[in-house]
């Protein structure tokens, strides 16, 4: 813990676009203000004991956590606590949420809470990635040892300045206090002698009893980024200004993988504004992050940088992906998953058990390449003075980023300095920082700052596209209509091409999102990964494999219900089967979000639990008018539990609005409900935009969209008119899991079954697009 001596000492990117303060907005408060009601189902999170000990995958995460309040707690003389949020905020909140955990066990007033965004030092912080829904299962315990530290120390410094025991003082609201003689004296009176206190050791430290939480739980504090936004002060990459800068855009090969074979810059010279045209060094694909490289335009502007760049002429070399054609690609692996292939689970004898059958229901579903189109576009500003390196960058990974501009550089990693800027966005785009590396390279070469902007066009066309998938399920039936034999075949690119030449299989991560730990009680399954070649950028999106999965696996068990004349949820409910654990272990290529199965096991209890909730508080089965549907789904990811039930309405033009969904989440113990019911309010307007509209093609292996007008999404007049979000209450030894990312899976699913209720439709490929016109 640190004490501050002059607030003018903190650190980021303040000098460029200023430091946002802490605003205390709640918005619960605001949305009674404005007369909206916001529905869901809070009970405070439970844990049994004060400790609350269970194990995570953190450690095992690149650099690990850091658990030292001298690292992420300072205090002012006028009592102002700074505590430093070392994730990249994008709308999850956690620019709040971890700063509030340690402001829980401090005991400090969050009024009075600044929070200081953790430039990227992953030897400092420990691991900066902000993916994956990790954040708060990763940090939930650590930030609480750091709060509890700067806790103790700052009762130490209190009872050694009364000559009294350290057991007979208490931290409370900002101040320590001796009971016995009424004494008092705030943090920042403390704040030097607490600063000399050594560091308490963790295994004797005492973390608060939950019973006492103020802030935990609660769902009264609003992002401390609220007012900021709301009022357009905030600030995000595009906003950043250095004196001298330049400003830049690139024309990067159309087709991945692409060389440049020449250019001419004349024209492009007689824009006002162009100052510079100059090459921009490219690596052979795959490379992971590295630029494409290309040709960019320097200019006073970043409009004038565009102009120049449309008058460039330029030759390419379309290199190996020149082919690359999505209607022959989804033909190519229709027929892969038509064939056997990689088994990665397999449980009994499903070709007997499919030959056996009375009868067998196929179902073969299709996703197409998605795109993230974060509001904010890449950018990112560089300033490389010989060995050393400053960026500010809207990035997801900020640790990944100094190390990857210091390999790019070829300078020391301890001289780049990385300053992350509020994200308009990322959805696992901007956990590549290429955008960043771009800007680095460009301002070594020009030996000035710059800036280099993509445009929503660039962002289209040049993205880590989440990956086209086909599924393919074949489910046998009994007699009696149960489902005896389960075979999944699985056929997309994976992200694993980003990094290697010839990768053909998906990677064990990608595998265990809803395929190896499919949860149905089913006594012959095998799971099968057919090979599939990658011929552009692959990358994380928002849920990643879940979402072909999900859609899926969901979508027959409504085919499946129909074939039986069952009920959807019943149908569920039989299929997911007796409360168990899945050993999944024992099943080849098995994969648990990094996390493990002692502390997260797949627990079919909690499925079937967020089904019934959502069943209950949805009114499952509910009388709905003539052309509404309704439809479900559940799906567990990111070691949470999500069940999903869409009300659809189909006109007689094949118009398509969804009046109402709700959602039961599961996540275990959580720190802010406000946040989960804004995630999963995002994840229902996400889910219906891709279900709809989402669809990236290729032609001559180049991206055939470009912007809004043929990459939609959904406008406010679309998205769904209520949204209810229940979050069901953890048990006491419940460990926190996702809740940025598990909302989206389940919702197209459900999306397509109570579509199927409507109109008799089956919705096998998405988007949906044009297939329900009449």
């Amino acid at each position: 813990m640190n004490i501050i001596t002059n607030p003018k000492r903190l650190r980021g990117f303040e000098r460029s676009i200023g430091t946002p303060k802490v605003e205390n907005v709640s918005r619960r408060n605001v949305l009674k203000g404005l007369g909206i009601a916001g529905s869901f189902v809070l009970a405070a999170p439970v844990m049994s004991r004060p400790a609350f000990a269970y194990e995570t995958g953190a450690g095992k995460m690149p650099h690990g956590t850091v658990v030292d309040p001298r690292v992420f707690v300072a205090i002012a003389p006028d009592g102002v606590v700074t505590i430093i949020a070392h994730r990249s905020e994008m709308g999850t909140g956690v620019r709040t949420s971890l700063p509030m955990i340690v402001a829980e066990e401090m005991e400090a007033d969050w009024s009075r809470v600044h929070v200081e965004q953790a430039p990227g030092d992953e030897v400092r912080y420990g691991n900066q990635d902000t993916d994956g829904s990790r954040s708060t299962r990763h940090y939930l315990i650590p930030m609480r040892q750091i709060g509890a530290s700067a806790r103790t120390m700052l009762e130490a410094a209190a009872a050694k300045r009364w000559g009294v025991p350290a057991s007979e003082v208490k931290a409370a609201n900002h101040e320590v206090v001796h009971d016995t003689s009424g004494r008092k004296l705030g943090f920042g009176e403390l704040a030097a002698d607490a600063a000399k206190e050594p560091v308490p050791s963790i295994d004797g430290l005492k973390l608060k009893d939950p019973k006492d939480f103020r802030y935990l739980g609660k769902g009264e504090i609003g992002i401390v980024d609220l007012h900021d936004i709301t009022t357009g002060k905030a600030g995000y990459g595009g906003d950043v200004r250095l004196p001298g800068m330049k400003y830049a855009v690139i024309a990067r090969p159309p087709v991945t993988g692409g060389t440049l074979v020449s250019f001419n810059s004349d024209d492009a010279m007689k824009v006002s504004g162009v100052e510079k045209v100059m090459q921009v060094k490219g690596w052979p694909w795959p490379s992971k992050f590295q630029p494409l490289g290309g040709v960019a335009v320097i200019a006073r502007n970043t409009g004038a940088a565009i102009k120049g760049r449309d008058a460039l002429k330029i030759v390419w070399n379309d290199g190996a992906n020149a082919k690359y054609d999505s209607v022959a690609y989804r033909t190519e692996l229709e027929e892969a998953a038509r064939k056997p292939g990689l088994v990665v689970r397999k449980e009994g004898d499903v070709d007997a058990a499919l030959k056996s059958a009375d009868k067998v229901i196929v179902g073969e579903y299709y996703l197409p390449h998605l795109a993230h189109v974060s509001m904010e576009p890449p950018v990112a500003v560089a300033d490389v003075k010989g060995d050393k390196a400053e960026i500010w960058a809207p990035v997801q990974s900020p640790g990944g980023t100094r190390e990857d501009v210091a390999k790019t550089l070829g300078i020391p990693v301890e001289n780049v300095t990385v300053n992350v800027t509020l994200l308009g966005g990322g959805f696992g785009r901007k956990s590549k920082c290429d955008y960043a590396l771009e800007a680095a390279l460009l301002s070594k070469e020009l030996g000035a700052p710059v800036k280099v902007q993509w445009t929503r066009e660039d962002d289209v066309r040049h993205d880590f596209l989440h990956t086209v998938s086909v599924e393919r399920i074949e489910a046998g039936l009994d007699k009696d209509g149960k489902v005896i034999a389960w075979r999944h075949r699985s056929v997309a690119p994976s992200i694993a091409s980003t990094f290697a030449a010839h990768t053909v299989h998906e990677a064990p991560f990608e595998l265990g999102m809803g395929l190896v730990d499919m949860p149905f009680e089913i006594a012959n399954i095998q799971c099968e990964n057919p090979e599939a070649a990658a011929y552009t950028r692959i990358g994380w999106f928002r849920s990643v494999s879940n979402i072909p999965r999900a859609f899926a696996v969901q979508s027959m068990v409504g085919e499946l219900a129909h074939a039986t004349n069952r009920d959807q949820k019943d149908m569920l409910l039989e299929l997911i089967g007796s409360p168990r654990i899945i050993d999944l272990p024992a099943v080849k290529a098995s994969w648990n979000y990094g996390e493990p199965y002692s502390s997260y096991p797949v627990d079919t209890a909690r499925l079937r639990r967020v089904v019934e909730v959502v069943a209950d508080k949805g009114q499952w089965g509910r009388s709905v008018p003539k052309g509404h549907g309704l439809g479900i789904a559940v799906h567990r990811s990111f070691v949470s539990y999500i069940a999903t039930i869409v009300e659809v309405a189909v006109d007689d033009k094949g118009k398509l609005t969804v009046p109402r969904v709700d959602t039961a989440i599961d996540c275990g113990t959580y720190v802010n409900p406000e946040r989960i019911q804004s995630q999963i309010e995002g994840a229902a307007i996400m889910g219906l935009s891709l279900a709809k509209y989402g669809e990236i093609t290729f032609k001559d292996g180049k991206v055939q969209q470009k912007n809004f007008d043929d990459f939609r999404v959904i406008r406010m007049g679309e998205s769904p008119l209520v949204t209810n979000v229940h979050i069901v209450p953890p048990g006491p030894d419940t460990p926190p899991s996702g809740a940025g990312e598990p909302g989206v899976p389940p919702f197209a699913p459900a999306l397509a079954n109570a579509i199927f209720a409507a109109t008799g439709k089956r919705i096998r490929a998405l988007p949906i697009g044009k297939q329900l016109a009449t």
